[in-house]
């Protein structure tokens, strides 16, 4: 059961108002991790993607750390497929894991909002949406997201201005050559309302592969703020070498300052 404000160092619940004279919003984090990865390939040992070990830990543990270093978060809420025991032999830890992930990214997104909303969360709080396989998140990337957005009348989403020449495909031969300054990757977190992200993976349904795309339908416009190109999924077998190389890089230069 999820226990608002497990992350907030104040107090349980937010009792400040904003202008409408309604509660302030509280933001809260939501990780789907019902997925098995197949494009990643299985380990010897049959984990799905997000528990296998990349420098030390398990990637979901990387991605949970950064979000535990963010200070103004109400809660966090991990949702597992039914089952799935990995999280059981854990020890005490500041999130909380909801059995009710269902067969695809946007039913285990649904499910999670009910979640929340079951344990306190109100339709106006805002949720942050992260991939478990994205493990290179940094607290500070989280923040920024929540700074660009907490204020804004749709919410929005970490992403990364299109680097490359972009090619479309016909066959296995390029059919054509797109225009690269206004394509974005899309990233996560993603950040919005939880009543209308609810709202909006309804109308959307199963297919949706990311929150933005369901806020999308409903005909609303979200919000762009520039992520890294290290907030990368983790997604083919050569993506493990290259977070593991990137969090070693990190672990190095925090031993060193």
């Amino acid at each position: 059961m999820m226990k608002p404000g497990a992350n907030n160092r104040d107090s349980p619940r937010d009792s400040r108002l904003d202008s409408s004279g309604l509660p302030e919003a509280r933001f809260f984090a939501l990780l789907p991790c019902a997925g098995q990865g197949s494009r990643a390939g299985v380990s010897v040992s049959g984990l799905a993607k997000q528990y296998q070990e990349i420098a030390g830990q398990a990637m979901v543990l990387h991605t949970l750390a950064a979000f535990a270093a963010v200070t103004r978060l109400a809660g966090t809420l991990v949702v597992v497929a039914p089952g799935d025991p990995f999280f059981d032999a854990l020890p005490a830890h500041f999130f909380d894991v909801a059995a009710c992930g269902g067969a695809s990214r946007a039913a285990t997104v649904r499910s999670g909002l009910d979640a929340l909303r079951q344990s306190g969360a109100a339709a106006h709080d805002w949720v942050l949406v992260h991939d478990a396989a994205r493990c290179l998140v940094s607290a500070a990337q989280i923040n920024q997201l929540i700074n660009a957005c907490e204020h804004d009348a749709v919410g929005g989403l970490l992403a990364h201005k299109l680097p490359d020449t972009l090619k479309c495909e016909v066959a296995g031969r390029v059919a054509a050559t797109l225009d690269r300054n206004d394509k974005w990757l899309a990233q996560t977190p993603q950040m919005f309302r939880i009543g209308t992200l609810a709202q909006a993976l309804d109308a959307a349904g199963s297919d949706v592969t990311d929150e933005s795309s369901a806020i999308e339908a409903l005909g609303l416009a979200p919000r762009l703020v520039a992520g890294s190109a290290q907030n990368f999924k983790v997604t083919y077998p050569e993506d493990f070498a290259l977070a593991e190389a990137v969090l070693l890089a990190r672990r190095k230069t925090q031993t060193i300052f």
